[in-house]
């Protein structure tokens, strides 16, 4: 029973940094070009926020969608 507790206790410390994480799909307003960013820009004159997501694959799946990335 104790080495279950302690394997829960470490899966839940290592996966709950990854799910704190927000992905953010910006608009580069001099290129044009859409990127992904782990943190939202001090500079929101030279970027335009698209979208926040939860995850880089959900980020990257959007991006492709989105008319201001294509």
């Amino acid at each position: 029973m104790r080495k279950y507790l302690i394997a829960v206790t470490l899966i839940a410390g290592f996966s709950t940094p990854a799910l704190a994480d927000e992905i953010f799909v910006m608009l580069d307003m001099t290129t044009k070009k859409c990127v992904t960013m782990k943190a939202q820009p001090s500079d929101m004159t030279k970027f335009k926020m698209l979208g926040k997501y939860p995850t880089l694959g959900e980020a990257e799946t959007a991006m492709h969608t989105m008319t201001e990335c294509k």
